[in-house]
């Protein structure tokens, strides 16, 4: 963990201290490092900063890593948004937090990294309620899946709620993390597969 936490430093040329990682617990909660982080990491899922030199970082094993970029105030961010954390707004307090510190969410972009395609994503009738519940709108993220099964696009939810949150520009990058084992770890894979753990993909920005 030390070693490869240290090549994305070198890659994005920041001391290992400088890159900022949190304890993720699929919550909606973003902190604003000023700072680099010591100690135990914050339970949050999405960090912002508007300080040159400090790399911001989210872990994922299928849920979307999401960055987020202001150039021109000079503003980043970084969220790690699962199916709960999206749905409970991780994505929206991160460019609440972004704006804060003087973004424009009209000339953010974000960009979310490998994530999990509707195509391997399964889920049973009582996941969708939670969405329906949230917006009756969410259905069209649902395609039919065997029996009473259904195929979740989290992808297209997190742009879905990225436009909505009025960021300038959006995308995926259309890596889906389950069917390309070679390049991506995916926690779904890993229990398929009957594995005893998974790994973790880094997705990290700095100014």
């Amino acid at each position: 963990m030390a070693i490869n936490r240290s090549r994305v430093a070198a890659a994005l040329q920041v001391d290992p201290s400088e890159l900022n990682t949190l304890h993720q617990v699929h919550s909606a909660t973003a902190i604003t490092v000023t700072a680099p982080i010591s100690g135990a990491p914050p339970k949050a899922d999405a960090l912002v900063t508007d300080q040159p030199g400090i790399a911001l970082a989210v872990l994922s094993a299928d849920c979307q890593p999401v960055l987020f970029a202001d150039a021109d105030a000079g503003v980043i961010g970084a969220a790690h948004a699962g199916w709960r954390g999206a749905i409970d707004g991780v994505l929206e307090a991160t460019l609440d937090a972004m704006t804060a510190l003087g973004a424009n969410r009209a000339k953010t972009c974000a960009v979310i990294g490998p994530s999990i395609s509707q195509r391997a994503y399964e889920v049973g009738p009582e996941f969708i309620e939670d969405f329906i519940a949230d917006d009756p709108d969410n259905t069209r993220f649902f395609a039919q899946g065997n029996g009473d099964r259904y195929m979740f696009d989290l992808p297209s939810f997190g742009l879905s709620r990225l436009r909505r949150a009025g960021v300038g520009q959006a995308a995926w990058i259309n890596h889906c993390t389950y069917h390309d084992p070679d390049r991506f770890y995916s926690y779904r894979r890993s229990v398929h597969a009957g594995e005893a753990d998974y790994g973790r993909l880094i997705s990290a920005i700095r100014l």
